[in-house]
């Protein structure tokens, strides 16, 4: 339990960091642009920051047990641990189809370059490592959110033999 412990959180932390700074790139760009359809992109890039705040109170309770778990943790994990686990296996697909349709992603990609950049070529190197970087960060919200739901049903079942000898 001890490793599962160690691997959630090292993951919660990195997912945490990546989708809390995409976040509030999102919302500074909604805000710069003065257009507020952005906030509601981030809907489900938010419920993976909420998932991982929440698996580090739950973390903290699980090595101390002396600091007991709000009562809104648990749904926390729960319920937004779904949201971020369909936007994890929804980066894992979106990775794979950028790495197998990576020539056509090239080509609609040239397509789009202003006139005045037209000598700047885009590389298969270079989007083959964007799905690479998309498939790990995806990789990473799913495990994390099914490491998390398993520490939360240990915890429970702990505190259960705790109260019942």
């Amino acid at each position: 339990m001890r490793k599962i412990l160690r691997i959630s959180s090292v993951l919660s932390w990195i997912n945490l960091i990546i989708w809390g700074l995409l976040c509030a790139f999102v919302l500074l760009g909604a805000l710069v642009l003065g257009n507020l359809a952005f906030l509601i992109a981030l809907v489900f890039p938010s419920a993976v920051v909420l998932h991982s705040y929440a698996a580090l109170q739950l973390h903290k309770s699980v090595r101390d047990p002396a600091v007991p778990l709000s009562s809104q943790t648990p749904t926390g994990i729960r319920f937004i641990g779904f949201v971020a686990l369909f936007v994890g296996i929804s980066n894992l697909f979106s990775g794979v189809t950028i790495i197998q349709n990576s020539r056509e992603i090239i080509q609609q990609l040239q397509s789009q370059i202003p006139p005045e950049m037209k000598n700047f070529k885009f590389k298969e190197v270079h989007i083959h490592t964007l799905g690479i970087i998309t498939l790990l960060v995806g990789l990473s919200v799913v495990v994390n959110a099914n490491l998390n739901f398993r520490l939360l049903r240990q915890y429970y079942l702990s505190r259960e033999k705790k109260d019942n000898p």
